[in-house]
């Protein structure tokens, strides 16, 4: 068997992930380019106060390489990043990454059957297989609203925090209430004379389990590896049987709507307020929100949640669609990622100069979320469909790395043969996805889940462990098996 040389793209949870797992099976010709000086993907570039995750980190972390030390059950991004530092040490893996290396473009040489990687210094590398790990939310999205460069102030997006600006006793807006905005609202609001929350829909919050764990939770976790196995099981669990609610079982929806009112109605007193923040979709249609605090962040007297919409921004703050000039001395865009671009900015040639944008003009789509035809031995992890609308994403890539180290064993075994999904198969899985995405209340509202057409893009209609029984076996009927020249 001889081993084909790989290049991943990419240090986050995917490219650490499937790094690993090629590792594990004894493949261990690859190399991963990151653009930045560290590993860490989002959980690197979002250092906003108060960022954190909303899975628990025994199930938010890789199931062979558990830490028995978080500080808290939903652990801050320090604290992930740290976790992604070591793994990244302790496996072996820091030799195998160039950092600083921004890949820009790559193209299939059907004359060679490999790829050339094209980066941003002017370089190339080629490789037998080209696995993408970029993400799906690694590049922040500011609203188009007139006049967003005219501002005076402070103006930057959470995902790029502007560390150097002081935020104490100044008149902030913020603008987007998403996952972002319920972490860092409730960090930076006692200390601002005054935030004005815009809030185009209200988001559906849910209670937060959160704990701090003690010396006698590390002890035991390390000690007695079943208590954490125990606490693992118990929220993935408990994440399947929300997600059922989204698809399968629209009865559970019941329960997750009258968890979020009530949650509501014990935090926010007000009534006013409480019908601002009462959200008029179904739950699920969005991404539901877990936290404990931000609820009554709102609720301060120096906070106001403003629900008319925004016309411009002018160099001195916000006006709204009531000729209401909200004047603040900074704005914070919370306004999310640009999820459904998927790899772009990178230009992806696969073969006859085939561009994958092209090939995604209609929305992005890939079998099982990792191949695309025309585009031979290049596999995408955490792709199109394969996020989730509860549930650890984590669990997701490490079915995906399982899946892509199948394939490249396969292409280990035979030299100069390339993979390459069969049409008919990529176009029957899409059919069977989307069906099933129809039935989600996905549908019932727009979202980062949907692209212009109003295509999900992004989601995974159902369960983790339907996408692992999906993925479970890298079946060769699937795929065509060709001679590379």
């Amino acid at each position: 068997m001889s081993t084909p040389s790989i290049v991943i793209i990419g240090t986050g949870f995917g490219g650490l992930g499937v790094a690993m797992e090629l590792q594990r099976a004894g493949l261990s010709e690859f190399t991963l380019l990151e653009r930045a000086s560290d590993v860490g993907g989002v959980w690197r570039e979002n250092t906003y106060p108060g960022a954190g995750c909303d899975i628990p980190s025994p199930l938010y972390s890789y199931s062979y390489a558990p830490r028995t030390d978080w500080p808290k059950r939903f652990s801050e991004q320090p604290d992930i990043l740290a976790y992604l530092r070591r793994v990244a040490r302790d496996h072996g893996l820091l030799p195998h990454i160039r950092f600083d290396t921004e890949v820009t473009a790559a193209e299939f040489d059907e004359a060679a059957g490999r790829w050339t990687v094209r980066t941003a210094d002017g370089s190339e590398s080629r490789c037998d297989i080209l696995i993408s790990a970029v993400g799906q939310l690694s590049r922040p999205a500011l609203p188009d609203i007139p006049g967003v460069e005219t501002f005076r102030g402070t103006a930057f997006h959470s995902a790029q925090w502007d560390h150097d600006a002081d935020l104490t006793g100044k008149r902030v807006a913020v603008i987007g209430t998403g996952a972002s905005a319920v972490q860092f609202v409730p960090a930076i609001a006692p200390r601002v004379a005054h935030l004005t929350l815009f809030q185009r829909s209200a988001a559906w919050v849910m209670p937060k389990p959160d704990v701090r764990y003690k010396d006698w939770h590390h002890r035991a976790f390390r000690l007695l590896p079943i208590t954490r196995l125990t606490e693992r099981f118990a929220f993935w669990l408990f994440c399947e049987f929300l997600a059922l609610a989204i698809v399968d079982v629209p009865l559970i929806r019941r329960l997750v709507t009258w968890i979020g009112l009530r949650h509501l109605a014990n935090q926010v007193p007000d009534p006013a307020l409480r019908a601002k923040l009462t959200p008029d979709y179904p739950a699920g249609c969005k991404r539901a929100l877990f936290s404990n605090d931000y609820l009554p962040a709102l609720t301060r007297p120096n906070v106001t949640v403003e629900t008319t919409a925004i016309t411009e921004i002018t160099p001195t703050g916000v006006r709204t669609a009531d000729g209401a000039l909200h004047e603040v001395d900074a704005i914070v865009y919370g306004t999310g990622f640009k999820g459904t671009e998927f790899l772009w900015p990178m230009r992806i040639s696969g073969r006859g100069g085939r561009k994958l944008s092209d090939e995604w003009t209609g929305g992005a789509r890939a079998f099982k979320g990792m191949t695309v035809p025309g585009f031979p031995n290049l596999f995408l992890v955490y792709g199109p469909n394969t996020n989730l609308g509860v549930g650890s994403i984590v669990y997701m890539i490490e079915a995906q790395a399982r899946y892509i180290r199948q394939a490249v064993q396969t292409l280990a075994a035979r030299p100069g043969r390339l993979l390459e999904v069969r049409p008919e198969a990529a176009a029957d899985f899409d059919r069977r996805v989307q069906r099933r995405l129809d039935r989600s209340p996905w549908t019932f509202c727009s979202s980062w889940y949907r692209d212009a057409a109003g295509r999900i893009t992004n989601n995974w209609p159902g369960t983790v462990t339907a996408y692992r029984w999906t993925t479970r076996r890298m079946d060769p009927a699937d795929y065509e098996l060709v001679e590379s020249r």
